[in-house]
């Protein structure tokens, strides 16, 4: 959608990268975009065009169920659907036909934006966000791009191949509450609570901050509004944009952990976690802790319950390019590894799910380690810390240069870790366990289980590594493993 569409923008722009291949006027064959050297293995996507937030991850009858955000006629945000991918466990995916369609002459006629599935009275069911082109009197999206009404629409599973839906004909939600003047209404988040259904809905108000909006039904048909169930503070910046701006939170997920509940939700081009108590006598969250989900190219995520219960993480990976070379590839977007979540002593512990290890071949250790024979790799180093004074430099490279270079840095502060342009603070100052996968033009990085970072590289050389990680303090490197990762398309 155009907010996501808007945060893209903005972190292409701030990378200030340049063009790393001529751009080419004739549309590509699927053949030359498969074939792109910078083109994941490892992760899913569609053969070609544009790909954004998860959507309704669901395991059912033995199978994981991917929609997500797809446009299918270009390489560029827009004519939003819903594309449908399954698997057998949650790494090896298989492409299926489109799930869900803009009807003409519907609440959803411009656009099936994003939503969650959920299982009621037996059947796997979307609540989504429709959209139609409007006036801007009556839009509840108006960011500098675009005139929306959105409205919170229902389709409900007619197979147990989820290939086949069935739209109700009106919005099950259709406007926001009444009276309240919000800064957006979309990406809408139920579950089961009781012998009730709630949902929470996206929104927000100018020149008051972001908010997710609190609904209750008996059905998931006829919904009555209760109260905001979190609340932002807006800090002041301005702009068309009221995600870019914190007057709106988007793409909410709320969900129980590990005796707590947890919020998760997108804003000012970030994720956002927080842990706390939810009252249900009032059906009000009390946030305890909070962090930063992902410090990356990383945004709009959701959970599902994989089929052991483990809660697990997907996130949209964006492009850090300019857009006229994503669009020229053929392909744009991504989405992340599955990441387990948990929570110790309110703290989200995020590390990648167990089933990621089925696509490891070549197993290495010791030196053997710091020759990468791919460009897929995924790898754990352990470091702890060292006397003062002990320099500590090392690089990991393939056919195409330095994959990482890490290095310990006296100068900056102790127990923060510099990613690129992104600083981490607050790592213990005990060993440090770095965990990278590498595929082509992405890596995912998490540290201690605690952080993570998504970074997007697209060219290097053996002075320009893909990934450059300076630790704060003094450090050695005590444990290094690596394993060649194996694609995850038959």
């Amino acid at each position: 959608m155009p907010t996501r569409r808007t945060v893209l923008a903005s972190l292409a722009l701030t990378t200030g990268a340049a063009l790393t291949r001529p751009l080419r006027a004739l549309p590509l064959t699927d053949s030359e975009i498969l074939h792109d050297s910078m083109r994941p293995v490892c992760h899913l996507l569609p053969v070609r065009g544009w790909m954004n937030d998860p959507c309704g991850p669901i395991y059912w009858k033995g199978r994981y169920h991917m929609f997500f955000q797809y446009n299918p006629n270009a390489a560029v945000w827009g004519d939003m659907y819903w594309n449908h991918a399954i698997s057998s466990d949650m790494v090896h995916w298989q492409r299926e036909p489109i799930a869900l369609a803009p009807t003409p002459h519907s609440a959803d006629q411009d656009g099936c934006f994003t939503g969650t599935a959920v299982v009621a009275d037996g059947k796997p069911t979307f609540l989504y966000t429709g959209v139609q082109k409007v006036p801007p009197a009556q839009a509840t999206l108006r960011d500098g791009n675009s005139n929306l009404r959105e409205s919170q629409c229902l389709a409900i599973a007619e197979d147990d191949s989820l290939r086949t839906w069935r739209k109700l004909p009106a919005p099950v939600i259709p406007t926001p509450p009444p009276g309240m003047e919000v800064a957006g209404f979309r990406d809408p988040s139920p579950w089961r609570e009781g012998d009730h259904w709630y949902c929470v809905v996206a929104s927000g108000q100018r020149g008051v901050g972001g908010n997710v909006l609190l609904y209750k039904s008996a059905d998931l048909r006829k919904w009555e509004y209760l109260h905001p169930l979190a609340e932002g503070k807006w800090g002041g910046k301005t702009g068309a944009n009221p995600v870019d701006t914190g007057e709106m939170w988007e793409c909410p997920d709320f969900f129980p952990l590990d005796g707590k509940h947890v919020l998760i939700h997108s804003t000012e081009g970030q994720t956002l976690w927080q842990s706390g108590t939810l009252d249900t006598a009032t059906m009000l969250f009390h946030a305890e802790k909070q962090g930063i989900l992902d410090h990356g190219s990383y945004y709009a995520p959701k959970t599902q319950l994989d089929a052991k219960g483990n809660r697990i993480l997907w996130g949209w990976i964006q492009e850090a390019r300019p857009e006229a070379e994503y669009s020229a590839a053929g392909w744009a977007g991504l989405m992340s590894l599955p990441r387990r979540l948990s929570l110790e002593n309110g703290e989200l512990v995020m590390q990648p799910a167990a089933q990621v290890t089925a696509l490891r071949i070549a197993p290495r250790t010791g030196a053997a380690v710091r020759h990468l024979p791919s460009a897929a790799q995924e790898l754990g180093l352990t470091l702890e810390p060292a006397q003062m004074g002990t320099p500590f430099e090392q690089s990991f490279t393939d056919k195409q240069g330095a994959a990482l270079l890490l290095r310990a840095n006296q100068q900056q502060p102790a127990g923060s870790v510099r990613i690129g342009e992104k600083e981490i603070s607050g790592v213990e100052g005990g060993p440090i366990d770095l965990h990278i996968f590498f595929d082509h033009s992405v890596a995912e990085v998490f540290i201690n289980h605690r952080h993570a970072i998504t970074h997007r590289y697209y060219q290097r050389t053996a002075l320009e590594p893909a990934v450059a990680i300076t630790l704060g303090g003094n450090w050695k490197l005590t444990q290094q493993q690596a394993w060649t990762l194996k694609s995850i398309w038959s």
